[in-house]
């Protein structure tokens, strides 16, 4: 069981997974009057009177694409939702506010930032995936977008939605934490070490070589604390806490610019800028931070912002 929560996680959503099978489950979910339709332009979600834009399929009219393109994201209070992309060149600004995730996090409650992040990550996927990985033919949506497969019949190749895992990690060392910084950063803005997952590597492996790689640190142990979707654009971040067994440090592989051993101290000074809130990183350090008793992290550090390059793309927003 995790032991942290986070942002973009726990939509308050049936899957029903089931229906994605049923051709004439899907054809009645979408005549259905209580149906609702969560546009998406340019990676950008819409925000209504400060929860996800939910649209009836008259809200949306020539703009709603045909069933065969929309995604069924499940049953919401028992109501079909589905995400839909559109197609306009311009901001369709009559719908509502567009915006790209970052940006409305503070903007609706959290159930609706995982119901965006889960559409978003959705209409993404089928973005940049419109060609058969295989023959390289045009694909077609199936199963209720959640596969996609080649046109060509005899090809047949079906390929799924892309998540690729990162591990995430707070390391920690006699009343220490371990924190780095990347050169693009601010001079005081520090956060945990973090990595992707790769090819024939357990999650603990993850984070003993990428702790290793970053900071020439080895641990004794690490412990699995929760996990959060992160749709900038396709990353599951995968969240632990772990002991170091040494402490001298070493830049090794030139990824960081900076990393340092903080006390609590050092952290409750407010000179150290943490990541935002809204991600697992500061999570994983509030964690380690409130596990001895006095006032809490939260308490006692505003909420650093996001920091993203000066020309991003759509779906890094």
């Amino acid at each position: 069981m995790a032991e942290i929560e986070t942002l973009f996680a726990g939509a308050d959503i049936d899957r029903a997974t089931g229906m994605r099978h049923d051709a004439a489950a899907l054809a009645t979910a979408w005549q259905d009057p209580a149906a609702r339709f969560l546009p998406v332009w340019e990676a950008q979600c819409l925000i209504r009177d400060g929860a996800a834009g939910r649209l009836t399929a008259t809200e949306l009219g020539a703009r709603l694409p045909p069933p065969e393109q929309a995604v069924f994201l499940g049953l919401e209070a028992g109501a079909p939702r589905f995400a839909v992309q559109l197609a306009s060149r311009e901001m369709p600004a009559d719908l509502g506010h567009f915006g790209g995730l970052r940006d409305l996090i503070s903007m609706v409650p959290a159930r609706d930032a995982a119901l965006l992040a889960y559409a978003r990550a959705m209409v993404n996927w089928h973005r940049q995936h419109r060609y058969c990985g295989a023959c390289g033919a045009a694909v077609r949506l199936d199963e209720g977008g959640f596969v996609l497969r080649c046109t060509v019949e005899a090809c047949g190749h079906r390929s799924f939605p892309r998540l690729d895992p990162a591990i995430i990690v707070l390391v920690h060392h006699d009343r220490h934490c371990l924190l780095g910084r990347q050169a693009s950063w601010p001079e005081q803005r520090f956060s945990t070490i973090a990595g992707f997952v790769e090819p024939g590597e357990a999650l603990e492996d993850a984070v003993r070589r990428e702790v290793a790689e970053e900071t020439n640190i080895h641990l004794a142990h690490c412990r699995y604390l929760g996990s959060q979707p992160w749709p900038f654009p396709a990353s599951l971040m995968i969240g632990f806490h772990a002991a170091a067994a040494t402490a001298d440090i070493a830049l090794n592989d030139g990824e960081l610019a900076e990393a340092r051993w903080f006390s609590r101290t050092d952290l409750a000074g407010g000179e150290v800028v943490l990541p935002p809130r809204a991600s697992i990183a500061w999570r994983l350090i509030e964690a380690w931070f409130d596990a001895v008793p006095g006032p809490g992290l939260a308490s006692l550090h505003r909420d650093g912002a996001f920091l993203r390059p000066a020309a991003v793309a759509p779906e890094q927003r």
